[in-house]
């Protein structure tokens, strides 16, 4: 029988929401093995100036422990 975890992560990126997504998933994957999804949670935007200089990504990531 396989567990599943779900943990809560937070990812960035000044490019755009997909990147933000593509960044945290990949900096999860370097600890965190057998990654089997993601959902995102909340997304946000950071403005300055009047132009968003920053997208951020609440994921939440399914994996199976070992």
């Amino acid at each position: 029988m396989k567990i599943a975890k779900v943990i809560e992560i937070t990812a960035e990126s000044d490019v755009s929401f997909e990147a933000a997504i593509h960044n945290g998933i990949t900096k999860a994957a370097e600890s965190v093995h057998d990654i089997k999804g993601a959902w995102v949670k909340e997304q946000k935007v950071t403005i300055e100036d009047g132009h968003i200089v920053r997208y951020r990504v609440d994921l939440k990531v399914t994996f199976v422990m070992d």
